[in-house]
């Protein structure tokens, strides 16, 4: 099947199976007397499994180590459930940093009146703090 109906199949974009086969994790595909790709249903399963691992946060080398496992007969679940439960631990850090963010910006917008006025606690934290833990949006 050519690259489009490759894409289709496993729910990316042509531009992302090209992506994903430059960055070595779908090997080089056969290509037709034409020069075209000609994917294999194989190839397909991969491209899933590389959407899947994609749509839970796992980066691209992540996604590669996971692959490699993938492909070894021998290899040990403890292997995958290591890697997995780093994923987590980053989740877990990037989440409690997002929250840290909302709480921050959250603090600001119940400081500002939002009415007609000029004076902006959203506009005068941003330029003179950083995150929460800092001086308030007071300016204090």
């Amino acid at each position: 099947m050519k690259i489009g109906e490759a894409a289709q199949a496993s729910g990316l974009s042509a531009k992302q199976v090209r992506d994903y086969e430059k960055a070595g994790l779908l090997a080089a595909v056969a290509r037709s007397p034409s020069g075209y790709r000609d994917y294999a249903e194989a190839d397909v399963v991969r491209l899933r499994f590389i959407r899947h691992a994609r749509e839970v946060g796992f980066s691209l080398e992540q996604i590669a180590a996971l692959l490699a496992l993938h492909d070894d007969p021998a290899r040990c679940s403890s292997a995958v459930k290591r890697l997995t439960a780093t994923h987590i631990q980053e989740l877990d850090a990037r989440i409690a940093s997002l929250e840290t963010m909302r709480d921050t910006l959250r603090q600001w917008h119940d400081a500002c009146a939002g009415d007609e006025h000029t004076e902006c606690p959203i506009l005068k934290a941003l330029q003179c703090h950083g995150m929460a833990g800092e001086a308030g949006a007071d300016g204090g």
